[in-house]
């Protein structure tokens, strides 16, 4: 199993930045892609960003590309998102989460707790 434990967001303005981070624990050397998935308020979850376990390829949204950066810390076991330039539309819980396989909404096995990014005009 593996465990994903989240710190970080909160609120901001528009224009503002904000970092959520992800703790991994447990069979880490079973993970391909963790990355960060989102909901925004009524609305289904959506692919935001994503990054091989090796640290060697970045993914993500077109709707965040070019404002947000994925990044890991192999040492610490941590995963961060790094979110400048926030738009309202940002507004979402972000769910930290975790694959053997390609990140993919509907086939997460690992999910974090989710932590609320609220960015307001």
């Amino acid at each position: 199993q593996v465990q994903l434990v989240e710190s970080g967001g909160g609120s901001v303005q528009a224009g503002g930045s904000l970092r959520v981070s992800c703790v991994v624990s447990g069979r880490t050397n079973s993970i391909f892609n963790i990355g960060w998935i989102r909901q925004p308020p009524g609305k289904e979850r959506e692919f935001v960003a994503a990054i091989t376990w090796s640290g060697g390829s970045t993914y993500y949204a077109d709707s965040v590309k070019g404002r947000f950066t994925i990044s890991r810390d192999g040492a610490k076991n941590t995963a961060y998102l790094q979110m400048n330039s926030l738009k309202p539309e940002d507004t979402a819980v972000y769910y930290c989460a975790a694959s053997p396989y390609v990140l993919k909404v509907t086939t997460v096995p690992y999910w974090g707790q989710g932590t609320q990014v609220a960015v307001s005009s």
